[in-house]
């Protein structure tokens, strides 16, 4: 099984770690495999909330919803790696094989939802990890809370990199069709290859273009996401991406530059010098030169874009092939079509 990370990090909250003593086992290539080479493990999340709320000013939602903790996914450069620590895991091996299913989703949002101090506000479905990766096809939790969505004609965003999304086509176009609705998908590139091992269980690039064409000939507003642009990586194709999603009907697109905080760092490093090992010193050291020449920044003003030269040009890039090829913003989602669920016992509020 493709693994994005091959490393077990230490926890930064844990107390105590272990360190692998592989040096008399060297030779057993067979039990080196198997060590990295892990089943995912489905575990109920006994959440008691569905929506997070965040005020951070560089985040383009103030609501979120994730129906999933972990991201089989597995790539890599995931910012939400280290949230798997907050369970006692690890934010290499363990985020994308132990994934945790918040099997009340649809029921959570409901009850969400019909909070009488609830003023509507667009929700992003994907705030911290991919609320279409692999475990969606068989728990269809995404799908439970759209159709919730629909009932109760709750604005919604979709942040995703999966094809899947295509399978919940008659609901987002019912949404559309009252302006309720944007998808982003996340385009990091055109190479099938290089998208296997950065992305190893996702959809491949051409699966995420047609769900663009197929999205927007529905007339679901799409938008783009070059997101993370990886210097020395991936920066080189973003014209492309741009020029071949605008094509199959992208009408807005936006960009993130890549982001390593705390323990991601150690795992995109090791799957860096593990899969590009020519190139890893230098895309290492272009990453730094848009990070004031560490790997990460965390100002609000810097940590989705960068700084210096280098981040100005990918910036001023991005732009410039924007306008090129006609992108504008999406329609802004309605909020006055709202109405609360219905309760238990199919009674409608009065007020």
């Amino acid at each position: 099984m493709l693994h994005g990370s091959h490393l077990d990090p230490p926890n930064r909250f844990l107390a105590q770690r272990r360190e692998a003593d592989l040096e008399h086992v060297a030779w057993d290539e067979e039990y080196l495999v198997e060590r990295t080479d892990r089943r995912i493990e489905y575990f109920d999340d006994e959440s008691q909330s569905i929506v997070s709320e965040n005020d951070s000013p560089d985040i383009p939602f103030r609501y979120s919803a994730n129906p999933y903790r972990g991201c089989a996914h597995a790539c890599p450069y995931c910012y939400a790696r280290n949230t798997h620590e907050y369970l006692g895991l690890n934010a290499g091996l363990d985020f994308e094989t132990k994934i945790f299913v918040k099997r009340r989703a649809p029921a959570l949002l409901r009850e969400f939802l019909a909070r009488r101090s609830w003023i509507p506000e667009p929700i992003t479905f994907s705030g911290v990890t991919d609320c279409y990766q692999p475990a969606e096809r068989e728990f269809r939790l995404t799908r439970g809370c759209l159709e919730v969505a629909r009932e109760c004609r709750q604005p919604i965003g979709i942040v995703t990199k999966n094809a899947l999304v295509v399978r919940d086509l008659d609901i987002l176009q019912a949404l559309a069709a009252q302006t309720l609705v944007h998808v982003n998908l996340s385009i990091t590139t055109l190479d099938a290859e290089l998208a296997r091992v950065m992305e190893p269980r996702t959809s491949i690039p051409a699966a995420r273009l047609r769900a663009i064409r197929e999205l927007s000939a529905a007339g679901i507003p799409v938008r783009v996401l070059v997101a993370p642009i990886i210097p020395g990586l991936n920066d080189h194709e973003a014209a492309e991406i741009l020029q071949a999603a605008r094509e199959a009907g992208a009408g807005d697109a936006r960009y993130v530059l890549l982001r390593l905080p705390l323990t991601v760092a150690p795992v995109f490093a090791e799957w860096l010098a593990r899969t590009q090992p020519r190139k890893a010193a230098k895309i290492e050291g272009l990453i730094r030169q848009t990070r004031g020449g560490e790997l990460n920044q965390t100002d609000w003003s810097q940590r989705m874009v960068g700084s210096g030269e280098l981040a100005d040009q990918i910036r001023n890039m991005f732009s410039i092939f924007r306008a090129k090829y006609g992108y504008g913003d999406l329609p802004k989602l309605s909020r006055e079509l709202f109405r609360p669920p219905t309760d238990r016992n199919g009674q409608l509020r009065l007020f």
